[in-house]
Parts: C-alpha cells; structure tokens; sequence
C-alpha cells in the first residue's frame, strides 16, 4: 500500500468526523498496489446504515482531505443500503485494503 501510517490515519479520522464512528474506509485502485506509480487516492467509505446526503458528505471528505493531505486527485464512493451496487463497488470490495 502506497500510503504513510500518517495518512492512513488522517483518512480513517477524517471520514469518521463525517460519516460516523460506524462507517469504514476502504482504499482500492493503484494506491494499493506497491509496484505501480502516481494515482489518485480511491477510497470507498461503507455503511450498514443509510446515509444522509451521502453526495455532500462525500465532497466535504474530499475538500477536508485535500486541506489535511495536500491538493492531490481523491475519488470516493459511497456504499450503504439504499446504494445500487455497481462494478466498480464490487471491485473495490474484491481488492481493497480496509485502513
């Protein structure tokens, strides 16, 4: 995984702060992979409960993270039980890194 126990630990408590001590945080794509370069920070944040604004919640962790990390591309989905599972949803599941 291409990102510093620092970081991982900003990302955990920043999407905390916003989607709630149940929700967790999963990191897929290049990032994971140790051998591969650049890449932007793919986070999927899961929930068993519905969430909110799931939308506004999602660029505020963004805006958040870019202020704590540095400006730098992050992606984040969001999954919870009102969320049509997609491809890409899967995919993040099958090979992400829970931080």
């Amino acid at each position: 995984m291409r990102l510093s126990t620092r970081t991982q630990k900003i990302i955990r408590d920043t999407s905390q702060e916003i989607f709630g001590s149940e929700a967790t945080v999963t990191l897929f794509g290049s990032r994971v992979d140790d051998f591969a370069r650049g890449g932007d920070i793919d986070l999927l944040i899961q929930s068993e409960a519905p969430i909110a604004q799931r939308g506004r919640k999602a660029l505020t962790l963004v805006a958040r993270l870019q202020i704590r990390l540095g400006d730098q591309p992050i992606d984040v989905l969001v999954l919870d039980p009102k969320t049509t599972r997609q491809p890409v949803n899967e995919e993040a599941l099958r090979v992400g890194v829970k931080l």
